[in-house]
């Protein structure tokens, strides 16, 4: 009889275990569920706002006093509006890929009225025959380039777009001249160029259009890619769906426990 019951106690115990461990993965599956719906509303906010601010009227485009401030979920793809004149000598190439083919970015440094510096995108320029090929790196602008800094006044108008780091398959090549990140302080520093904003702004089509051809090639404006990645709800679902099948397994074994202990 001692050992009757023995053997009894063991099922009992094991069930208590199993129910601990399929409660605890229940209560994991469905907290990542719940997390993920929370992130499909962020989400869904985010591209919200971020289509107003594209089909908003422009506005000043910030100063120097206000980079620190900048970041991504207030700032990103606002529509702004600067002048300056233009460095051309300092102008980079940034390889890019697109609908179009690839080729490159063309980034010029443009000088504003409070002594900083602004990246200009000033758009797409393809490469192979008739387009750009990686050139050499340009010389150094002078400490006080934008001081010295001789052209005509430019307006742009276009998308605030944060800097970019550099990627971890492909890293930018400064000494090669070879960019695949508008990095700005790695370009900044490469052309010797102080007070760079942490921000560089996409020109739409009628500004690039009116800062005329770089190198002979009149770069194509207005090509900024907007794409948010929204896996949400489909990771939500399968978080879910995992709790279900933990709840539905752990309800089938104890049952199945029980008749074998009948």
């Amino acid at each position: 009889m001692m050992t009757g019951a023995i053997k009894r106690q063991r099922p009992r115990a094991l069930r208590v275990i199993l129910a601990l461990v399929a409660g605890v993965m229940f209560a994991g599956f469905f907290a990542l569920g719940t997390w993920q719906i929370f992130r499909l509303q962020w989400k869904l906010a985010l591209i919200e706002r971020v289509d107003q601010r594209v089909h908003a009227a422009p506005v000043a485009a910030p100063s120097m006093a206000q980079w620190p401030q900048l970041n991504a979920e207030a700032d990103e793809y606002r529509r702004v509006q600067l002048s300056g004149v233009l460095l051309d000598g300092s102008t980079t190439q940034v390889l890019a890929s697109l609908d179009r083919g690839i080729g490159y970015w063309v980034l010029t440094p443009l000088c504003t009225a409070d002594g900083g510096i602004v990246m200009i995108n000033r758009g797409f320029v393809p490469a192979g025959i008739g387009g750009w090929k990686p050139q050499a790196v340009p010389a150094m602008a002078a400490a006080d380039a934008c001081k010295t800094a001789q052209g005509a006044t430019v307006a742009f108008s276009g998308l605030l777009r944060l800097n970019e780091l550099a990627g971890r398959l492909r890293q930018n090549e400064p000494a090669r001249n070879y960019w695949y990140t508008r990095d700005l302080q790695a370009i900044a520093q490469a052309r010797g160029l102080p007070a760079v904003a942490p921000y560089f702004v996409d020109a739409d089509a009628p500004s690039a259009q009116a800062a005329g051809p770089v190198a002979g090639e009149q770069p194509m404006g207005g090509l900024t890619v907007i794409s948010f990645v929204n896996n949400h709800l489909v990771y939500a679902i399968t978080w879910y769906a995992l709790a279900l099948m933990v709840a539905a397994a752990t309800v089938w074994v104890i049952r199945d426990a029980r008749k074998q202990t009948t």
